[in-house]
């Protein structure tokens, strides 16, 4: 309980100090809900700081933030966290720009300021608008960072459905995909792509292959002699922890198994031959970034709105898949070792499909953080 209270003067006395800035220092503000979020962040600010030399205020939800405990030069962060000061936090914001990644905004409790401010959503996934985010999730933004035509097509088709303002759409393209892109570039052939590692990234939720087939698609892979790299989604520790315990009980032990919790280090996005996946934008960030092939495990798709295909658009995540990797089956989990192999033996073909589904699917590869940071400074108040 003292520590809760605690926490909750921390918070007060941060958004105190935030709001005792003068109000032309208080222009670009960046909110992250925590740690995992810097990767989409980072190419915005590196732009921002390159090209015009603009201050950043950063406000996360988490003091386990890196971005929060160790800020770059032209940052200046504040912790908040996710109770009640954050609700004051919105509720009374006075910015020139909000630049964030946190859907529904003034659909609960979190509400848009009575002052003029830019709400500006930035994308922290590939996947469509319309399947996987409530139905308002991007109605109460002024603009949004699209990804690709897709997102540009689904939000207009919305607007015209539901008569809903028309929002500005800028073809911005995918940070985090540019940050990995620049990582490999960076590497200069010294990361070696391990043929006998596979990496699996499910999303979060009950109907995720971690919950549903985990232990046996684990199985199958290391008795096919791969090593295995588990990647679970941040809120599977949230919210199911015990599915976690259960695998380390029963393969931490195993030399040839790993469990990664880093979210923004690639390393092993990077050795990694092929990923394992069901519904994850992880899937599609690996395919885009280093052009190989995802294994997709057909368990029920994770939808949070129900009306979805009354826009009349396939989610992309559904229309590529079959370009990007296999499908198979949930009851046919014991079969992954052998079709993970049969995938690598095809890599070269992978990798020619791959790069043509990135080239229809990603807006200004390698640039989007200057498509982005030019958005923002032409919003900032004259």
């Amino acid at each position: 309980m003292f520590k809760k209270v605690k926490d909750f003067l921390n918070c007060r006395k941060a958004l105190a100090r935030f709001k005792a800035l003068p109000r032309q220092q208080r222009t670009v503000v960046f909110y992250s809900e925590g740690p995992g979020y810097w990767s989409h962040f980072q190419p915005v600010f590196d732009a921002l700081q390159k090209n015009y030399s603009q201050p950043v205020l950063y406000v996360t939800s988490s003091l386990h933030d890196p971005i929060y405990t160790n800020p770059p030069a032209g940052l200046k962060p504040f912790y908040i966290g996710s109770g009640l000061v954050r609700t004051w936090f919105f509720a009374t914001l006075d910015v020139d720009v909000l630049l964030m990644s946190m859907p529904d905004l003034h659909s609960f409790h979190i509400k848009r300021s009575p002052h003029i401010v830019s709400y500006v959503y930035l994308h922290h996934s590939i996947v469509s608008t319309h399947m996987v985010y409530r139905p308002a999730a991007f109605d109460h933004f002024d603009a949004v960072l699209c990804v690709g035509p897709h997102h540009v097509k689904e939000i207009r088709q919305r607007e015209k459905l539901h008569s809903l303002p028309a929002k500005t759409l800028v073809e911005h393209g995918y940070g985090r995909l540019d940050a990995m892109l620049q990582t490999v570039q960076q590497s200069d052939g010294s990361v070696c792509v391990d043929p006998t590692q596979v990496l699996i990234a499910p999303s979060w939720g009950d109907s995720s292959l971690l919950n549903l087939c985990g232990l046996q698609a684990i199985e199958s892979l290391l008795d096919a002699g791969f090593k295995v790299v588990l990647r679970p989604h941040p809120r599977t520790r949230q919210l199911n922890a015990p599915v976690l315990e259960q695998i380390v009980a029963r393969f931490g032990e195993h030399p040839q198994f790993k469990l990664d919790d880093n979210m923004d280090a690639y390393l092993s996005l990077q050795r990694s031959a092929l990923m394992v996946s069901d519904w994850s934008g992880a899937a599609l960030e690996f395919a885009f970034a280093y052009q190989r092939p995802i294994v997709f495990v057909n368990v029920p798709r994770k939808i949070q709105n129900e009306a979805y295909t009354q826009l009349e658009l396939e989610p992309i995540e559904v229309r590529i898949r079959q370009d990007i990797g296999q499908v198979i089956q949930q009851q046919d989990i014991g079969l992954i070792g052998k079709i993970a192999q049969e995938l690598m033996r095809n890599s070269e073909k992978w990798q020619n499909n791959i790069s043509y589904v990135r080239k229809k699917t990603v807006f200004n590869l390698n640039s989007s953080g200057k498509i982005a940071a030019d958005y923002v400074m032409s919003s900032i108040k004259k």
